[in-house]
C-alpha cells in the first residue's frame, strides 16, 4: 500500500480516482533520518486530489482533473514561514527563549515566541520577566526535564521534555493517539444534501470552494495553512483574531494569503459572531481542546445552530487523554514523541527539516474539509473532522513508508517556487502554493493584510 494510497482511503476518498495523480521527484529535498518527503508528498497529493474531486463534482465533469505533485513544490510550501521575505527582510522563526536548554538529566525545549508564554515561563522558574538566556540557563541546568515540563505548564506556560520513541510509546497519551485513525470524522447532525452552485464546465481557473465561506478561528501553524489553502481554491476566509491577541506579524503574513482578517471578542461581540455563523459554510479550529466551548462553539453546539455546516478542529495532542487539554505546538510534539531524538546526532536533540507535523497536517485539514463538502453533496449532514500533530507525529514514524528518492526532474532550489508580491504590508517573497491539478490556480488571490484590518462581515 501507497502513502497516497493510505492517506486517501484515510479521507474515505475513492481509491479508483488515484491514477489521476502524478508526482515529480526531486533529489535532495526535505532531507531526514525520517520519511518527511514522502509525508508531504501523499498530504500535499490528498489535498490536490481532494480539490480535484470536489471540482469535477461541481463542473459535472466525468474525471477529476489531473493533479501533478512537485517535490520541489512541496518542499518550498513546507518552508514557506522560513522563506517569506518582507520587503527583503527575513521572518523571525523562533525567539530567544523558544529553544533547546539542558537539563540535570537530559533535555527540555520551550516555546515563548508569543509574549504572554515568555512571561508564563520565566514565572514558573522564579525569574523576572526581563531575564536573559543565560539565567534560564543556569536555572534549568539544576532541574530535571520532567520537573521543568510539569512546572511550566501548571503555569500556563510551554515547555516539554525530550522523549525517546520509547518513552513516548510507554506515556498515557501516546495510547489515546494511537487509538485513533490519522483522520477523524463523524456526521453531526442531520442536514439535508448540499447544494453546490455549479461553476460549469469552463470555468478558469476552477476554484472548487468558490462561493464557500470559512470561519478561520484558528492560530500557528497547521490551521492557517488549511485556511489558507481553502483561500486559493476560491473560498471566501474570514480569519478572526481576538482584539488583545493578534497572530505575531511574520506569521500573519506569512498564512494571510488570499484571507481576509478581522478581530472579534467571542463573548463581547457574540451577536456579530452569530450573524457571521449563520451563513457559513465551514468552520476551522486551532485552539487548545475545550478553549472555545465556553463560548458555545464545540462541533455539536454550532451544528445545532448552523445546519449543514463543516466543522475541522486541529490541536497538537488531541482533545483525549491525560494531555488533551494540553497547548502545544510543531516543535514540542516532535520533542514529545521521540522525533527530535531520532533526528539528532552524538547526545544532541535535533528537528525536522521543516515544521513538517504542522504543514502536513494543515494540508490533510483542508482536504478532509474538501472531502466533507463533496460527500456532503451526496448524502448531507453537519459533519465533524479532527487532526492532531501528535497523530500526525505517530503517521510519519510508524506507518510512512520510505520511497525510491527517485529524481525524475533534476533537482532546483527554492527559489523556483517562490514569487514576488505587493502587498499593504510591503514587497513579499514568498514560497508558491504546492497544490496544483489541471485549470487550478496558480496562486493567491489577495495578498495578506495587517491583522484586524477587515470587517467582520461577509465579502
Amino acid at each position: 500500500m501507497t502513502n497516497q494510497y493510505a492517506v486517501w482511503t484515510a479521507l474515505g476518498g475513492d481509491p479508483a480516482l488515484l491514477p489521476a495523480v502524478t508526482a515529480v521527484g526531486r533529489a535532495g529535498t526535505l532531507p531526514s533520518k525520517l520519511p518527511v518527503r514522502e509525508l508531504a508528498r501523499a498530504c500535499v497529493g490528498a489535498c490536490a486530489l481532494a480539490a480535484a474531486e470536489l471540482g469535477a463534482r461541481r463542473t459535472g465533469r466525468a474525471g477529476v482533473p489531473a493533479v501533478r505533485v512537485d517535490d520541489g513544490a512541496v518542499a518550498a510550501a513546507f518552508h514557506s514561514e522560513r522563506l517569506l521575505q518582507v520587503d527583503g527582510r527575513a521572518p523571525v522563526a523562533f525567539a530567544p527563549l523558544s529553544r533547546f536548554w539542558r537539563t540535570a538529566d537530559g533535555w527540555v525545549r520551550t516555546h515563548a515566541n508569543y509574549p504572554h508564554h515568555r512571561a508564563r515561563l520565566l514565572g514558573a522558574l522564579g525569574l523576572p520577566p526581563d531575564a536573559s538566556a543565560r539565567e534560564v540557563t543556569g536555572v534549568l541546568a539544576g532541574r530535571s526535564a520532567l520537573e521543568v515540563e510539569e512546572t511550566v505548564y501548571r503555569a500556563g506556560g510551554l515547555a516539554v521534555a525530550l522523549r525517546t520513541s520509547a518513552q513516548w510509546a510507554a506515556h498515557g497519551q501516546a495510547a489515546e493517539v494511537a487509538a485513533r485513525p490519522l483522520i477523524e470524522s463523524e456526521r453531526l447532525a442531520p442536514a439535508p444534501p448540499r447544494v453546490l452552485p455549479p461553476l460549469g464546465p469552463a470555468a478558469a481557473p476552477l476554484l472548487p470552494a468558490a462561493g464557500l465561506r470559512v470561519l478561520d478561528l484558528t492560530r500557528v501553524l497547521a490551521g492557517p495553512v488549511a485556511t489558507r489553502t481553502l483561500a486559493l481554491l476560491g473560498a471566501d476566509v474570514l480569519r478572526l483574531d481576538a482584539p488583545g491577541l493578534p497572530e505575531l506579524p511574520d506569521q500573519h503574513a506569512d498564512t494571510g494569503f488570499g484571507k481576509r482578517s478581522a478581530t472579534l471578542g467571542l463573548g463581547a461581540d457574540r451577536d456579530t459572531f452569530e450573524e457571521l455563523l449563520a451563513s457559513a459554510d465551514v468552520v476551522v479550529t486551532g485552539y487548545r481542546p475545550g478553549a472555545l466551548d465556553r463560548f458555545g462553539l464545540s462541533p455539536r453546539a454550532l451544528a445545532e445552530r448552523r445546519p449543514g455546516l463543516v466543522v475541522a478542529q486541529v490541536s497538537a495532542w488531541g482533545g483525549y487523554g491525560p494531555w488533551g487539554g494540553r497547548r502545544g505546538f510543531d516543535s514540542l510534539v516532535q520533542v514529545a514523541t521521540g522525533i527530535a531524538a531520532t533526528e539528532g546526532t552524538a547526545g544532541e536533540p535535533g528537528a525536522l527539516p521543516a515544521q513538517a507535523l504542522d504543514h502536513g497536517t494543515g494540508y490533510l485539514l483542508a482536504a478532509a474539509v474538501l472531502r466533507a463538502l463533496t460527500e456532503q453533496s451526496y448524502d448531507g449532514h453537519a459533519r465533524g473532522v479532527r487532526l492532531a500533530l501528535a497523530r500526525t507525529a505517530l503517521w510519519l514514524t510508524r506507518e510512512v513508508r520510505p520511497e525510491p528518492a527517485a529524481d525524475d526532474a533534476g533537482h532546483a532550489g527554492p527559489d523556483a517556487w517562490l514569487t514576488e508580491t505587493d502587498s499593504p504590508l510591503g514587497r513579499l517573497r514568498h514560497a508558491l502554493p504546492p497544490v496544483s491539478f489541471a485549470d487550478g490556480p496558480t496562486d493567491w488571490s489577495r495578498p495578506p493584510a495587517p491583522c484586524g484590518t477587515d470587517p467582520a462581515t461577509w465579502t
